[in-house]
C-alpha cells in the first residue's frame, strides 16, 4: 500500500512570506504591476527563483502572461539543484508539494514513466527536500491556476541536450514547462547587465553554445528547453530583465533575473 508523503515547504518565511494572506497580497501586487506583451500559445516560461523581494517583480511577468492562458493539464518544473550533488535528473518522489497556499499534487505516474524511459532520470526525493528553486515558483502557480499536477525535475551533473530529447517525447499538448533560473551572480551592476544581456540574446537567437558559456545557474534546464523548442518550432520572447540592484539590493554585487516565454508557431 502506498503511503501518502507530502514535501513540506522548505523556504517559506525566508524566500517568501510564510503566512498565506501576506503571501497572496505580495504576489497579487507583483502581478498587478507586471505588463508582459500580449502573447498566445505559451508553452514554456523561464522565471527567476531568488527571494521574492529581489526577483518576484520579474517572475510576475511570466506568471501574469500565463494567467491569460487556459490552465494546463500538467506543469513540468525544471530547475538546477543548489544543495545536493548527483548525476542526472532527480525526480521528486512525493505526492504533493506544500506551500502556505496549500498543496500542489505531484503526477507520480509521470515520474515513474520518466524513470522507466531513461537512465538519466532517477527518483531522488532527498535532492528536493531543501531545494528552493522549484518551490518558489509554486505560490505564483497556485495564485493563477486551480490545483494542477506538477512534475518536478532537478538537474544535477548532466548533459542537457539528451535530457531535452527525452522530454520532447514526454511533453504533451496540454503541458506547460516552467524553467527556474537566475542569471549572473555577484558582479557589479553594469558588468552584470552586460553579461546578462549577452546571455538573454543567446537564448533569444537559439545559440546553445553561447548559452552553455553563460553564468545562469539554470543553464542546463534552459538548454534542455531550447532543445525541445527547436524540435517543435517554439519561439522565445523576452518579457522582462532586471537585477537585484533594480529591485531590493545594492549595486555592488547583483544577481540577474529574466522572464522569457516560449510560444508555439
Amino acid at each position: 500500500m502506498h503511503t501518502q508523503f507530502t514535501r513540506p515547504a522548505a523556504v517559506a518565511g525566508a524566500f517568501y512570506p510564510g503566512r498565506a494572506a501576506q503571501l497572496q497580497q505580495m504576489i497579487q501586487t507583483y502581478l498587478d504591476a507586471a505588463t508582459p506583451p500580449a502573447l498566445t500559445g505559451v508553452r514554456a516560461v523561464i522565471a527567476p527563483h531568488a527571494g521574492y523581494v529581489y526577483s518576484g517583480p520579474i517572475a510576475a511577468f511570466s506568471y501574469r502572461l500565463l494567467a491569460d492562458q487556459p490552465p494546463p493539464a500538467r506543469i513540468i518544473l525544471l530547475g538546477p539543484a543548489h544543495r545536493v550533488w548527483f548525476h542526472g535528473v532527480a525526480l521528486a518522489d512525493y505526492d504533493a508539494f506544500q506551500t502556505p497556499l496549500g498543496d500542489m499534487p505531484v503526477d507520480r505516474a509521470a515520474l515513474q514513466q520518466l524513470s522507466a524511459t531513461s537512465g538519466l532520470f532517477q527518483l531522488l526525493p532527498a535532492a528536493h527536500a531543501t531545494e528552493h528553486c522549484l518551490e518558489v515558483q509554486l505560490p505564483f502557480l497556485q495564485t493563477i491556476y486551480p490545483p494542477v499536477p506538477i512534475v518536478p525535475l532537478l538537474f544535477g551533473e548532466v548533459s542537457a541536450a539528451p535530457v531535452g530529447e527525452v522530454l520532447d517525447g514526454f511533453v504533451g499538448p496540454g503541458d506547460l514547462l516552467v524553467i527556474s533560473s537566475d542569471l549572473s551572480h555577484y558582479h557589479p551592476y553594469d558588468d552584470a547587465q552586460r553579461r546578462d544581456r549577452s546571455f538573454v540574446d543567446a537564448v533569444l537567437r537559439d545559440d546553445s553554445d553561447a548559452v552553455a558559456r553563460g553564468e545562469a545557474c539554470g543553464q542546463a534546464p534552459i538548454l534542455a528547453l531550447m532543445t525541445i523548442a527547436r524540435r517543435r518550432g517554439w519561439q522565445p520572447h523576452l518579457l522582462d530583465y532586471r537585477n537585484s540592484g533594480d529591485t531590493a539590493g545594492d549595486r555592488q554585487q547583483v544577481v540577474g533575473y529574466a522572464a522569457i516565454a516560449y510560444t508555439e508557431a
